[in-house]
């Protein structure tokens, strides 16, 4: 389509993975059960928790949340790469991609709230534990959810719409399985200014503001521990804290390497399995860190088992 003695492109094609031919058939078996691993068992967790009344508790709302975002995360991606996969056809319209890299904005923003809230949850339980009840009342948590959701949806919404005033001439290859905002901004022929400076302001205030928050949440929680002299209690606290600490390591591991240390020689294996790791590993490993060491979650899974077997 010509404009103006532009070439304005209605679809963009995704980079094929890096796979060769004669292996496509297994990366597709291996990647369709990553997928339906990620979905079964971050609903297993959100289900477990609408079931069990002793799950129905601050940390485990924000829990049930995470497993949410991390399932839609996944599934923004998975589905249309597996279609990829499958029918050899990489392009996407688009308004699919800009709609695809919306949806990862907000559920990829969505967990990085979420994890500042839950160590919030953390510190307050652990430092304040008299006044837990009342600092972490269900309306106040409803409404750190609302605004957590609110603010993702609307930092997500401005870079889509300062994306869709871009124009975007020949080159219409984006050189990852998924649209990805600054590879879309690379491929944009007109002034990306306004954009780059939005994500640099608003990028700090979504991610690297929350990360410290993480932070400095944890050393309180250390300082505070430090002054009980119990071992027991600060193993205690230690393994209390040992998942949330689990995944914001391997979720901000991967963010940084991937967009704040990319590979200098644009090397496409190691960012597509960064990317990988970043938008299906991740999603699918959290439900196993949760559960695996989390006695809470093991007994509601036992009692769901159990009455299961008692109405059978």
């Amino acid at each position: 389509m010509i404009i103006n003695n532009k070439t304005v492109i209605s679809q963009f094609l995704l980079q094929d993975l890096p796979i060769p031919p004669e292996h496509q058939h297994l990366f597709y078996a291996l990647f369709l059960a990553m997928y339906l691993t990620t979905v079964l068992g971050n609903l297993i967790i959100i289900i477990l928790i609408l079931l069990d009344s002793h799950l129905h508790t601050p940390m485990y709302l924000f829990l049930s949340n995470l497993s949410f975002s991390d399932l839609c995360y996944s599934s923004v991606t998975m589905p249309k790469l597996l279609q990829n996969m499958q029918s050899q056809d990489t392009s996407i319209p688009y308004a699919g991609c800009l709609t695809q890299m919306y949806f990862l904005m907000v559920f990829g923003d969505m967990e990085s709230f979420l994890l500042v809230v839950m160590a919030y949850d953390r510190y307050v339980a652990i430092c304040f534990p008299l006044h837990y009840t009342s600092i972490m009342s269900p309306k106040h948590c409803v409404c750190l959810m609302v605004l957590c959701w609110v603010l993702t949806m609307l930092y997500s919404m401005l870079h889509t719409l300062l994306l869709a005033r871009l124009s975007f001439c020949e080159n219409n290859l984006i050189p990852q399985f998924f649209c990805d905002i600054s590879a879309l901004l690379k491929l944009a022929c007109s002034d990306t200014y306004i954009n780059e400076l939005m994500i640099f302001i608003m990028g700090g205030l979504v991610s690297v503001i929350p990360f410290l928050l993480i932070i400095v949440s944890y050393v309180k929680i250390v300082c505070s521990i430090l002054k009980v002299s119990s071992t027991r209690v600060i193993h205690k606290v230690f393994s209390t804290c040992g998942s949330h600490l689990s995944v914001v390591s391997l979720f901000y591991g991967t963010i940084i390497a991937l967009y704040i240390f990319p590979s200098a020689d644009n090397s496409t294996v190691k960012d597509t399995a960064l990317a990988m790791m970043c938008t299906v590993v991740t999603p699918m490993l959290n439900p196993f860190i949760y559960s695996l060491r989390n006695r809470d979650m093991k007994e509601a899974l036992k009692n769901v088992l159990c009455k299961k077997k008692i109405s059978l």
